[in-house]
């Protein structure tokens, strides 16, 4: 089932054209992969799937984004991002006990009832690969967790408020192997319920969790396909150049 579909998606910051004619369907209960040299357009793509792209000064955009069938200029802004939320490369704990950075979205939407909160936020945790190193220490401030216990702290907090899909920006780029190996089991156990996109400057590990891979290159989407056949049998000369390190 697709649950986003792109169509002719053109996106220019004044007259940098970010952008240019992407179509893709992404499917339910799939990690894609999108990986691309820098300032290919991959993160001004993601960021576009949940409107954060509205933030910035001289955005013109032409074409569509549908969310299982619904344009996402047409939904409400705080709805679109409950259901399609985001983890970015840095961090960013809320000023708040690890708890309360994981219950604070709930709260936001409405969530009051004490006993569920706390499933809630038990919950989320677990599907973050947090819990077991935190549950004894959950109104200590969010600062005190290492770097990657943040990150998946900040995967926790998007996870709380029950997505349909979730966007990852380079999520293991500052992590250390041991981080970046939990933060990918995560990913793998979460597709069962979630969508997933992930970009990602690291190809191998586009290769390790990606069931499809797509290749952007100046704002142009090249190519995509299943993950097995970009990495050994890709359409495109420049996708074989990127993926064998020639250049980006």
């Amino acid at each position: 089932m697709v649950i986003l579909a792109v169509d002719k998606l053109d996106i220019w910051f004044g007259s940098l054209h970010a952008l240019k004619q992407v179509t893709i369907e992404i499917y339910a209960h799939e990690i894609l992969s999108v990986i691309g040299p820098s300032n290919s357009g991959k993160t001004t793509f993601l960021r576009m799937l949940n409107r954060l792209n509205d933030l910035q000064p001289g955005l013109t955009m032409s074409g569509t984004v549908r969310l299982e069938n619904e344009d996402i200029r047409t939904i409400d802004v705080e709805l679109l991002r409950k259901k399609v939320g985001m983890v970015f490369a840095l961090p960013l704990p809320l000023p708040l006990s690890i708890y309360d950075n994981v219950a604070y979205g709930p709260r936001m939407h409405g969530l009051r009832d004490k006993k569920k909160l706390a499933e809630r936020v038990e919950t989320a945790l677990r599907q973050a690969y947090l819990w077991e190193e935190v549950k004894d220490r959950l109104h200590e401030t969010a600062f005190k967790l290492s770097g990657g216990q943040q990150q998946r702290l900040c995967m926790a907090r998007t996870l709380a408020v029950e997505p349909e899909v979730i966007l990852f920006d380079e999520p293991c780029s500052g992590l250390d192997p041991i981080s970046t190996a939990k933060i990918e089991d995560a990913m793998l156990k979460l597709k069962q319920k979630y969508t997933i996109i992930l970009v990602t400057n690291n190809v191998k590990q586009a290769a390790r969790v990606g069931e499809r891979t797509a290749f952007f290159l100046d704002g142009e989407l090249i190519e995509i396909d299943k993950t097995e056949k970009i990495f050994t049998a890709p359409k495109d000369h420049r996708t074989d150049d990127y993926i064998r390190g020639k250049f980006g």
